[in-house]
């Protein structure tokens, strides 16, 4: 081998090197930057497919509750949204809201027993505080206060916002798991 052989040899190493400085965390960024767009675009889908199936299960039934859950997740088990290793099924928060006359919402004090007593509740007083009239889905994190989601990067090199934005999604309810001829509830 001849010096000229060799020293191109060496210099093609020392540019791959330094293309490979250059181009590596750029990729790496690159993947970071996709997948959070990822997380950010799926988080509100999650608070829509909960939200509607919501709207139309029986809120007195935690299996039920629990599969619409993993469902909105796009899971068949308890395990995380993927790619988001920390959005489970104990992020999804929901409510069960009642309208006064005036319009405005809250929370209902006390759920009703089963969707049937639902049903009775609404018919006597569309506007009581025992009528379920509109369900609110939103991720939370982990405590009593709805607080926003961490963003957790896979890679801690690449500058990524801390949080994640809210997702919230509020739907009429509909019929709440009920089933003409159901039962009364126990």
């Amino acid at each position: 081998m001849t010096t000229r052989t060799a020293r191109r040899r060496g210099s093609a190493t020392v540019e791959f090197g330094l293309v490979c400085a250059v181009f590596m965390p750029m990729l790496f960024a690159i993947f970071e930057y996709g997948r959070l767009l990822f997380v950010w675009n799926t988080l509100p889908e999650v608070t829509q497919r909960a939200a509607r199936a919501a709207a139309i299960t029986d809120f007195s039934n935690p299996a039920a509750m629990q599969a619409l859950r993993q469902a909105a997740l796009f899971r068949s088990d308890d395990g995380a949204l993927p790619l988001a290793p920390n959005v489970s099924s104990a992020n999804i928060r929901i409510e069960y809201l009642w309208r006064d006359a005036a319009g405005v919402l809250a929370p209902l004090p006390l759920l009703p027993a089963c969707p049937l007593a639902n049903r009775i509740n609404c018919a006597r007083d569309p506007h009581g505080p025992a009528c379920i009239s509109m369900v609110r889905v939103r991720l939370c994190g982990s405590g009593a206060a709805c607080t926003a989601l961490a963003y957790e990067p896979l890679l801690p090199m690449v500058p990524v916002p801390d949080l994640m934005p809210s997702a919230t999604t509020l739907v009429p309810a509909e019929s709440l798991g009920y089933t003409p001829g159901q039962a009364p509830c126990p």
